[in-house]
């Protein structure tokens, strides 16, 4: 029987090649938010082997919205074009679809680097913005509540980034509405305590980044699938739950998302997470049996029948690696090869690939 990890699949009808997702992962790598040669060598060897979606990193849609000084944009025409050579490089040499993921930082932003510590900024500090004036965490800024004004500006931000992002020649959109970041900061009754439309009831906390969303997807072409990536759960009581999810997964489904990328946690330091090989895979597959969109699982997916179990049994449509894909940027081909299937390879490599 044929694999089905390397069965195609359309998103908004886009064909990918095949159901492996290589996950956005930050580098911290960036100069006022433009990419340079570290993120073209670290997307490309990824390319290389054919996955058939590669995310490009968290990018922030506006300087104030990068997690920190090292992380990537996408606001500035410096930030464009410089993007533009990376994501050029990767369709050389391979044949992946490339995505980014877009997103605000909102109250984790002004951090450091993982390897300076990844706290709170003691220097060099911008301000940040939430729901609410509730700091991360101890020590950490307290941000400022996004008035009217400071809604309508990052919604624009989102657009323009997305304008930016069609133009540089990006083949799909993630909204990032995980892991703490500005979205997740808005669905989640831990970090949103606003008494206006916004806040409260589900039905305002899906509000924002249902705004946000149907902006984006007003400007980019029907066919240019915008996905949006989740945190299934806060992982703490009285957060952010599969339930919520999925309730905002059913809107999104009625309004045109092309896919919901199932991860979790990171917004409050509270969480207590039973981490494990595929810990998530079982959130994806409750949201997948509440809508009709395919659902990514992502999160220690590390071996190929791994990977093919996720899809063959029906805990999701697509798989996500991000860490093993740094460890192994040729992954897919050690997986086409486990599954007795075939992926690309570019002529310079086919003495050294086989798949037989």
């Amino acid at each position: 029987m044929s694999s089905y990890l390397f069965t195609p699949i359309e998103l908004s009808g886009l064909a990918f090649a095949n159901r492996v997702v290589v996950a956005p992962m930050c580098q911290y790598s960036a100069n006022e938010g433009t990419m340079n040669d570290w993120h073209l060598a670290n997307l490309g060897q990824f390319a290389m082997s054919g996955p058939g979606l590669i995310i490009i990193e968290a990018t922030g849609v506006e300087a104030a919205g990068r997690i920190t000084h090292g992380c990537s944009g996408l606001y500035s025409d410096e930030n464009e074009a410089a993007m533009k050579r990376v994501v050029d490089f990767c369709k050389s040499v391979g044949q992946s679809k490339i995505g980014i993921q877009l997103g605000h930082a909102g109250r984790k932003a002004s951090s450091q680097r993982p390897w300076e510590g990844g706290n709170a900024l003691s220097q060099d500090v911008w301000q940040t913005y939430a729901p609410s004036a509730i700091p991360f965490a101890d020590g950490w800024h307290t941000p400022e509540a996004l008035d009217d004004a400071g809604l309508a500006r990052i919604k624009q931000a989102f657009v323009d980034s997305a304008k930016r992002a069609v133009r540089l020649g990006i083949d799909a959109i993630e909204l990032h509405a995980a892991h703490g970041y500005l979205l997740h900061q808005f669905l989640s009754p831990i970090s949103n305590q606003r008494d206006d439309a916004y806040g409260g009831s589900l039905e305002n906390r899906l509000r924002y980044p249902l705004e946000i969303f149907d902006a984006v997807k007003a400007v980019v072409p029907a066919d240019m699938p915008v996905l949006v990536r989740v945190s299934a759960s806060d992982w703490v009581d009285g957060g952010w739950d599969v339930e919520q999810t999925i309730e905002f997964a059913k809107a999104l489904d009625a309004v045109g998302c092309a896919s919901l990328h199932v991860s979790s946690g990171g917004n409050s330091l509270a969480q207590k997470i039973n981490i494990g090989y595929g810990y998530q895979t079982d959130l994806a597959k409750q949201i997948r049996d509440a809508v009709a969109m395919p659902i990514i699982a992502v999160g220690m997916i590390t071996d190929p029948i791994q990977a093919e179990t996720i899809i063959r049994t029906g805990q999701a449509d697509m798989v996500a690696l991000a860490r093993e894909f740094l460890r192994d940027p040729h992954w897919t081909w050690r997986a086409a090869k486990a599954l007795r299937s075939t992926s690309s390879v570019p002529d310079q490599y086919a003495r050294a690939v086989t798949f037989s």
